[in-house]
């Protein structure tokens, strides 16, 4: 019997008089990276604020064990006041610990976050200030974020925006190690050819199901590409 790390069964979602997701069905396997593609206006962040609680919903959201389940979540964007000089590890630390960030992490979990800069390659900016940090490099940070503590369960919302041939290459490695741990991870993305590369299944919305788990040449290369050709750029870069 496949094991599911999500499923999703009949959610629909309405804020007002607006329908805004209608019978979302979804199965995620457990160890996967899973790639969500839709059009602008097609529901994503309302599924992520459902996956992630913050809406009210109906229908059924099951994680494999709701009562030790740990999300880690890379939003598209974030928004920091230019003006604040939180340092990298600060930033860090903001959501890794109860205490004030200025007062830093203790010596067990300084001692993670310093081999996670590492590996990252950002131990040499852990004293820069976030806001100064290139596009890349802050998606690396935020990635960082995301894994404290480790997640049974990582969102990744457009992560490859803004970034260069390099910054790409490298974080697609650092996602297909942390599925190599055994992460599932649910991927959102826009690009059909990065899809293609590294996705495992990919489900296609539009405020509902179009096709679900699909992955082959012939789906994308003809039937994703025809109903969405007015949103998709598919590039051969």
């Amino acid at each position: 019997m496949e094991k599911y790390e999500l499923e999703i069964k009949n959610l629909n979602l309405s804020i007002g008089n607006n329908s805004i997701l209608e019978n979302i069905n979804l199965k995620i396997k457990k160890g996967e990276i899973h790639c969500l593609i839709w059009p602008n206006g097609g529901g994503k962040s309302s599924l992520i604020k459902c996956i992630l609680k913050e809406l009210n919903f109906q229908g059924d959201i099951t994680f494999q064990d709701n009562h030790k389940n740990i999300i880690g979540y890379l939003p598209q964007h974030i928004n920091l006041n230019n003006s604040i000089p939180l340092t990298v590890n600060e930033f860090i630390s903001i959501n890794s610990q109860t205490s004030p960030c200025f007062l830093g992490f203790d010596f067990k979990k300084q001692r993670q976050v310093d081999n996670l800069l590492k590996k990252f390659k950002l131990y040499d900016k852990r004293n820069s200030i976030f806001t100064t940090l290139s596009g890349g490099e802050r998606q690396r940070v935020l990635l960082l974020q995301s894994l404290l503590p480790t997640p049974n369960f990582l969102i990744l919302d457009e992560p490859l925006t803004g970034m260069d041939k390099y910054g790409e290459d490298f974080f697609i490695s650092l996602i297909k190690e942390l599925k190599e741990q055994g992460i599932t991870i649910l991927w959102i993305e826009h690009n059909l050819y990065k899809v293609k590369k590294f996705a495992d299944t990919v489900t296609c919305i539009n405020k509902t199901n179009i096709a679900c788990n699909l992955l082959d040449s012939n789906f994308f290369e003809k039937e994703i590409s025809n109903i969405f050709c007015r949103w998709f750029y598919v590039g051969n870069t």
